[in-house]
């Protein structure tokens, strides 16, 4: 072999080998790039999913405050109603003390459609009776009176003033004396 093909042969060798290694190179960067655009993909869909599942939380929580806001719409006018309401138990109350038995059944007739509209838009009349046991989260305690009885001693004595509720709230607490 001469000296011209010995060296060609070094040559090609040493392009051999710096082609393998520039070809070894570009497959690990071709590696280290597909791993990082998976990276990139997988954290991508983590913020997605985030992203939707706060988004149907939020679709959730105004749908709820959309149903609560249409159940108590009127809840200003109810309330402002719930003294006329008063007033008519206390007049049927005086009514029945007198001889006029249709002036007390008209009053009644007025008094039974006023409660039956009421009723239809979702008022309903908290239930409490004298000798039920006083319950600060339920009761608006107007007085303490001394107990008529021992067994009425921390229980309601009286009720002042109906409680009424809006559906689940409740709008007006009743007013009770009670035993001490």
């Amino acid at each position: 072999m001469s000296k011209k093909n010995k060296n060609t042969e070094d040559v090609k060798d040493q392009v051999e080998e710096v082609l393998d290694k520039v070809v070894e190179e570009t497959k690990v960067e071709e590696v280290d790039a597909e791993t990082q655009l998976k990276e990139d993909l997988k954290k991508e869909k983590d913020k997605f999913l985030r992203l939707f599942a706060e988004f149907e939380n939020y679709k959730k929580r105004t749908s709820k405050e959309r149903i609560e806001l249409f159940k108590t719409a009127g809840q200003d006018v109810i309330q402002s109603m719930l003294p006329v309401l008063d007033d008519f138990d206390r007049a049927k109350k005086e009514i029945e003390k007198s001889v006029d038995k249709d002036l007390l059944k008209g009053v009644e007739l007025i008094h039974n459609k006023l409660r039956e509209t009421l009723k239809t838009k979702g008022l309903s009349e908290v239930e409490v009776a004298a000798g039920d046991v006083f319950n600060a989260d339920d009761h608006e305690a107007i007085t303490q009176i001394p107990a008529p009885s021992d067994e009425l001693k921390g229980k309601i004595v009286d009720v002042i003033e109906k409680g009424y509720k809006l559906g689940d709230k409740v709008i007006r607490f009743p007013k009770v004396v009670t035993g001490q």
